[in-house]
């Protein structure tokens, strides 16, 4: 069984991360501050369908190759609220959310269903090679929680910035890489 490299990388900056909004499908990222690590020659490309994850995904050049499982968390009719507008009008039921990964108060997708799709992914996923995949905080959260067999809740406990990266390997079971 040859291996399979994985890392997964959080998105860029965008306007709605700067300014404590939740997002939007069609959330651009913001001007790059930083050159991107350059990707070794041989490198396959996935990236989520959402704009901000495919215009990170263009600062590397090549064939990129959209991925719906890499989608981020659809929340419904929260999409685009401020946090701050949330915590003053539906303390309650952010709070629900924020708790219980199995709420889907927004109307939309519960973190629940976001490891859900994730993992079953992760299971279907077996092309050797090695593999960058453009994503979001959350579904990064979301592989964490497969990947370790950890609580849905331990997710809260991780930040996942902006171009941040999670490295995986697949030689019979999905580890995680440090570096």
């Amino acid at each position: 069984m040859k291996a399979v490299r994985l890392t997964l990388i959080c998105h860029a900056l965008t306007q709605a991360q700067k300014t404590g909004r939740l997002h939007r499908a069609d959330d651009a990222i913001l001007p790059l501050t930083q050159e991107p690590d350059a990707i070794v020659p041989g490198v396959q490309m996935l990236t989520a369908p959402e704009r901000r994850a495919c215009e990170t995904a263009a600062w590397w050049s090549g064939p990129v190759q959209i991925e719906p499982a890499l989608a981020d968390c659809d929340l419904g009719r929260w999409q685009g609220l401020p946090l701050k507008q949330l915590q003053t009008e539906q303390p309650q039921a952010l709070a629900q959310w924020l708790q219980d990964p199995a709420s889907a108060v927004h109307g939309g997708e519960s973190f629940a269903r976001v490891c859900q799709r994730v993992a079953a992914w992760l299971a279907a996923f077996d092309t050797p090679g090695e593999w960058l995949a453009v994503t979001h905080p959350m579904v990064m959260r979301a592989v964490l929680v497969e990947v370790l067999g950890c609580p849905m809740q331990a997710s809260q406990r991780v930040d996942v910035p902006p171009l941040s990266r999670l490295e995986l390997s697949f030689t019979g079971q999905w580890r995680l890489r440090l570096g």
